[in-house]
């Protein structure tokens, strides 16, 4: 009994410690000061669990389709403006489209880094403001950072779609670098990267909305 009672302390003491940890460096903010002068837009979204980073296809010195391809997608169309990056365990992607279909070893596996990682890409014409929807003014030096950034996360120089991999018929998967764990999200990878960017950010975060809190 005595044994069972310190399990389920520590469990309790391990959650509440957690929860604390999120929330305070979730409030801490870095890069506070929005840069002068930027004129490229970009987003950030989140449908309410996962983020993503979007940026222009085409900019002064990048051209996304040198490097990834929307001939990877269910319809590819030549005439989309704007791609999004999202990091994330293999799993979840591939085997949990929806909550109801998430399996506890699938959840096992992705909590404690147990499975591989993917890069979930997708196109867009145009997006609207909404409140899982901010647009960001960057200058083309930090945009240069971010597009290096994301393609640190792709498995190979030359990405790796994964076959058949589709939510709808603007996406696609590839294969990634990382290891997804309880304290490395696909949130984390969204505000590590805009950190490092020199972008705002938390300190850390697991979450969506300590991000866009950021850009309130």
């Amino acid at each position: 009994m005595n044994t069972l009672l310190t399990t389920v302390e520590f469990i309790l003491i391990f959650l509440a410690s957690t929860a604390v940890l999120v929330f305070v460096c979730s409030e801490i903010s870095i890069n506070k000061k929005k840069e002068q002068g930027s004129d490229v837009e970009i987003y950030i979204l989140t449908n309410g669990v996962h983020t993503d980073i979007v940026l222009p296809i085409k900019s002064i010195n990048h051209d996304w389709s040198n490097f990834i391809s929307s001939s990877n997608t269910k319809h590819p169309e030549i005439n989309y403006d704007l791609v999004s990056f999202g990091w994330g365990d293999k799993g979840f992607y591939l085997k949990t489209p929806t909550w109801a279909e998430l399996k506890f070893s699938t959840a096992f596996k992705a909590m404690f880094g147990l499975s591989t990682t993917a890069m979930h890409v997708s196109y867009y014409k145009e997006l609207k403001e909404s409140e899982n929807c901010k647009k960001i003014l960057v200058s083309n030096a930090t945009l240069q950072k971010l597009i290096a950034e994301i393609k640190k996360s792709f498995a190979q120089s030359k990405p790796i779609a994964i076959p058949n991999a589709y939510y709808s018929n603007n996406d696609c998967f590839y294969d990634a670098v990382g290891t997804y764990h309880l304290f490395q999200t696909c949130n984390t990878w969204t505000n590590t990267t805009l950190k490092k960017s020199g972008l705002p950010a938390c300190l850390w975060t697991a979450f969506d909305r300590g991000i866009f809190r950021k850009y309130d």
